[in-house]
Order: C-alpha cells, then sequence, then structure tokens
C-alpha cells in the first residue's frame, strides 16, 4: 500500500529556485563582485540543466531581491550591497494588525504613483519580469504552494520599473509585512472578504488568491499599454482591496 504523502513535508526547490540559490550563493560569498557580470544565460543553462526561460525567470527573481541589475543587450551584473534601512525593525510575526494597515495605507499613495511612472518608463525585459511573476503566482496558487514571494516580486519590479530607487527602498521597508500569507500550509487565505465590493457580488464564493491575481493582472495590463492612469486606478483598487481583506481577518 502506497505511503500517504505528508502534505507539510517541505518541497524541493524549484528550477529557477535553484538557479536563484546558486547565484545568491556567490554573490553572498564574493565569488562575484559588485559591478561583475553573472555568467551569461547559456552558462547558467549548461550548469543547472534548464532551459533558457527558467533562467530569466531566476534573473528576475534576483533582480526583484535587489542582488543584480540588468542592462539590455549587455547582460545582468552584481549590485552592491545596501545597508539594512527598514523602516520597520520588528519580525512580520510581531507587528501588530494597525500597524500592517498603516503601512498599507502608505502603500496606496506609493505605488499608485509607481506603477504609473512604470507604465511610463518600464523597459520590455521589466514588463516580461513582471508577466513570469504574475505566471509564479499562478502556478504557486494553482499548486498550493504559498504566493508570498511572487507577489512581493511583482510589487518590486513595479518600483524597480519607475527608475527612482527610492521606491524601491521604501517597498523594501514595508511590502512584505503587509502581503498576506494566509494558511501556514498551502498559502491559501485565513478567511474571505466578507462584503461584496462594486463589480464582485458574491466575493466570498471565491479565493482570495484568485481576486489578488486578478487585481495583479488589471495593474500588468495598464503598464503593458503605457497607460499611465490606468495602471494608478488598478493598484489603488488592488492596494485598498487587500487592505479591506487584512481588516475582514481582524473579525
Amino acid at each position: 500500500m502506497p505511503q500517504a504523502t505528508d502534505p507539510t513535508a517541505q518541497r524541493a526547490p524549484s528550477l529557477s529556485q535553484r538557479v536563484v540559490d546558486g547565484v545568491t550563493r556567490r554573490i553572498q560569498s564574493g565569488e562575484l563582485k559588485p559591478d561583475q557580470r553573472v555568467p551569461p544565460e547559456p552558462e547558467l543553462m549548461r550548469e543547472f540543466s534548464v532551459s533558457r526561460s527558467v533562467v530569466r525567470e531566476a534573473v528576475s527573481r534576483l533582480q526583484a531581491n535587489g542582488l543584480v541589475r540588468t542592462r539590455h543587450g549587455v547582460g545582468s551584473f552584481v549590485l552592491a550591497s545596501q545597508p539594512d534601512g527598514r523602516l520597520m525593525q520588528a519580525p512580520d510575526a510581531v507587528l501588530k494588525m494597525q500597524q500592517k494597515l498603516a503601512m498599507l495605507e502608505l502603500r496606496l499613495s506609493l505605488e499608485s504613483d509607481a506603477a504609473a511612472l512604470a507604465a511610463q518608463r518600464r523597459t520590455p525585459e521589466q514588463l516580461a519580469a513582471m508577466e513570469a511573476a504574475l505566471e509564479s503566482f499562478d502556478t504557486q496558487h494553482s499548486t498550493g504552494e504559498g504566493t508570498v514571494e511572487a507577489d512581493y516580486r511583482f510589487h518590486e519590479l513595479i518600483a524597480q520599473a519607475t527608475g527612482n530607487e527610492y521606491f524601491v527602498h521604501v517597498l523594501r521597508s514595508i511590502g512584505t509585512a503587509t502581503i498576506s500569507r494566509g494558511n501556514a500550509r498551502t498559502g491559501r487565505p485565513t478567511l474571505p472578504p466578507k462584503t461584496p465590493r462594486f463589480g464582485e457580488p458574491t466575493p466570498q464564493l471565491r479565493s482570495g488568491k484568485e481576486v489578488t491575481a486578478q487585481e495583479h493582472r488589471a495593474v500588468f495590463d495598464a503598464i503593458a499599454r503605457g497607460d499611465a492612469s490606468m495602471a494608478r486606478a488598478a493598484m489603488y483598487m488592488h492596494l485598498n482591496n487587500s487592505r479591506d481583506r487584512m481588516k475582514a481577518t481582524k473579525h
């Protein structure tokens, strides 16, 4: 009789995560130094036995983690480490709900403007990285994995696309503390939204992650079209809805 799989067992890292971990170790050990070029795609493909699309997803993760920058037609280069200037020094677990709601309020203004700027300034490579983050979010949700990493990566890539390093700095300080982790085992939301919102008469019938994915897609589509006003509005609606969802978990 086959042995039941333990749902709490740790999953093996994804293909792209193996590449991310390998490059990150080299950066942290000093093997790859600031401003040094990361091995090119063909070399990483051979080393990790993965496809080009996997390598590109890994590079987008390294970008979102602030470890590398990519110059079109040239390659990816290691970024100098930044001092830890987090606005909130307490671990996420001990942050009070009121603090998280206050940080989301700040993000409403910050990221709405960031989305508008990203619609005007994003590069094709940045747009592709955003789409890869959305695809990772969908995949992780469909397989029951946590979606925090892909969620945060999408928001940080938008901040990077503004071309203004301070958007990235502030988001890194507060972003992960306000992205819902849901159930520790499945990554699914602990509670659905409790009250209907315009355009969504029965949100209780839908997963909070599915709603988030739809909101992300609206932001992405506006940025892809270069529609700054719509990108700003879509991001504002997404974060405002996120705040409502967070408030719902208090009850």
